[in-house]
């Protein structure tokens, strides 16, 4: 599928959060730090890509990607426990809590036992969490952070599982509807009230702090994609919540992040579509880096649950990018490795190749908890 002119010239003007900030991440690259742990942990999930999603988008812009820029990288195999190609429920689960489940399943075993995820983990030690994603907060990914099901697809029981949940403080997404909407005529938002929530509905209106936990809902069900209108609340969530955070988490805080929507354009094969969702993630990612190297405390963690789309980039022309060409294979999810970069604090133990199920431990080895 060829990007067309039109398309190129929107998917440009998404740069703008890219080439405005003040610093270029290779100017102080490698002012490493010097703390031997890291007080934070921002770990970002692009849900659906690998290599060729990072190039194709690199060729189709004509500019580097800053998560290319950071000065660690690796590769993570991606296979669930009963499948060699993952659904996104075994891949975040794998990455969520460090243990292998089945295709389906979030947050727990395949033999169905429950895990911590690392999110509850670094709340158990008093850090502030927080999620952000660009589709609903009951998707599979960020519920392998918070919810515990033999089934990705139960939303309603998602939705309940992060009402109750106590160990987190923050989180932006989609969704609204599995909260309010429900057979069991419950209300989670007012429960949710109740025990000191604040919801909001607009990011420019929402005031995070430290007496109360705070929800911000973009959509009822999923945000919209990029191309149709999409804020960029996902850089500027991520920003804002890193601010707020770094003021008032004194024993530090994690965040995860997710590009929920670069994995929908691969299933449709849409390469405009995937374009601007590729951008929209390393924006968010500008941010996290921008606020590690100032930070000097923060590890920075940047990869993926799967590819989408078996994408292979063809008819590429170095002086002329909109000719590059997008070749989808299939409108599934894939066997093939992902990245993995990272900046800060541990990051160096982030290199070679590995399972995905490694990255959970890596990120506890960086934090110094056993």
């Amino acid at each position: 599928m060829k990007l067309n002119r039109f398309v190129f010239l929107v998917s440009l003007s998404f740069l703008f959060i890219l080439t405005s900030c003040s610093t270029p991440v290779s100017d102080t690259m490698h002012a490493e730090n010097t703390t031997k742990t890291a007080k934070n942990i921002i770990f970002m999930i692009g849900d659906g890509m690998s290599y060729a999603q990072i190039e194709g988008t690199e060729n189709a812009i004509g500019k580097q990607l800053e998560m290319r820029k950071l000065p660690v990288s690796g590769t993570i195999t991606t296979h669930s426990a009963d499948k060699r190609i993952t659904d996104s429920g075994a891949g975040g689960t794998a990455l969520a809590t460090g243990f292998k489940t089945n295709n389906g399943m979030i947050s727990m075993k395949a033999d169905s036992t429950a895990v911590p995820s690392i999110l509850e983990l670094f709340a158990e030690d008093g850090k502030q969490t927080a999620i952000v994603v660009s589709c609903g907060i009951t998707h599979a990914t960020p519920a392998s952070f918070v919810a515990k099901d033999i089934n990705r697809n139960n939303y309603e029981a998602i939705a309940k599982d992060f009402a109750e949940s106590e160990k987190l403080n923050y989180f932006i997404g989609g969704a609204r509807k599995h909260f309010v909407k429900r057979e069991d005529n419950r209300n989670l938002l007012e429960e949710m009230t109740a025990r000191g929530w604040q919801f909001f509905d607009v990011l420019e209106d929402a005031q995070f702090n430290a007496s109360t936990n705070v929800a911000l809902f973009m959509a009822d069900e999923h945000p919209v994609s990029v191309i149709d209108g999409r804020s960029d609340f996902l850089a500027k969530g991520t920003a804002k919540l890193l601010e707020t955070m770094s003021r008032q988490a004194e024993n530090g805080f994690f965040m995860m992040v997710e590009g929920s929507q670069i994995d929908w354009a691969g299933h449709a094969n849409d390469s405009a579509y995937l374009v601007a969702e590729m951008i929209d993630f390393d924006n968010a990612a500008k941010a996290a880096v921008d606020f590690a190297k100032k930070d000097g405390e923060t590890l920075v963690v940047i990869t993926a649950d799967h590819e989408t789309g078996g994408l292979t980039i063809i008819n590429g022309n170095e002086n002329d990018y909109s000719s590059v060409r997008f070749n989808f294979s299939t409108g599934n999810h894939t066997s093939v490795t992902v990245p993995v970069f990272a900046f800060g604090p541990g990051s160096e133990n982030f290199t070679g190749v590995y399972d995905n199920t490694e990255i959970f431990y890596k990120i506890l080895n960086a934090s110094g908890k056993e």
